[in-house]
């Protein structure tokens, strides 16, 4: 058994990363499903599909929720799952996390938030052009 992995972001943003993500990879390794938000959606019928969403993933290990912007609709609807399902929630979903938690699909809810912690801040570099180069740098 592995976590599941959901993701509830504005419009196509969770769906985008996943086919990405899951075609680079050549596959997708996590048992995942995607909650798109539009801007007319009604959020207790959200709250109702997220909370259905959990239960659906959850195998006995958990889910790992990633959602876009910390503080918006999605990521408010994913923190509502913390109250009655085994979850860990991780705001700013990239694409780096994402194929970071694809490399590491056997490891623990715990650590699959870690993982896609880390992932994503590394996966963050300011590029500069440096003496004729192309340079990387992290904060």
């Amino acid at each position: 058994m592995s976590a599941g992995m959901l993701l509830i972001t504005h419009g196509q943003v969770g769906r985008a990363l996943v086919d990405t993500a899951a075609s680079t990879m050549g596959f997708c390794p996590l048992d995942t499903a995607v909650l798109s938000i539009a801007p007319d959606s009604d959020p207790d019928l959200l709250d109702e599909k997220a909370r259905y969403l959990a239960r659906q993933l959850d195998d006995g290990d958990g889910v790992l929720v990633l959602t876009d912007i910390y503080g918006s609709t999605p990521a408010n609807i994913a923190c509502r799952l913390l109250q009655s399902h085994r979850v860990a929630v991780v705001t700013g979903v990239n694409l780096p996390m994402m194929l970071r938690l694809f490399n590491y699909p056997a490891l623990s809810l715990d650590e699959l938030a870690l993982k896609a912690v880390s992932g994503g801040q590394q996966g963050i570099r300011q590029c500069a052009l440096t003496g004729g180069q192309q340079a990387a740098s992290s904060a």
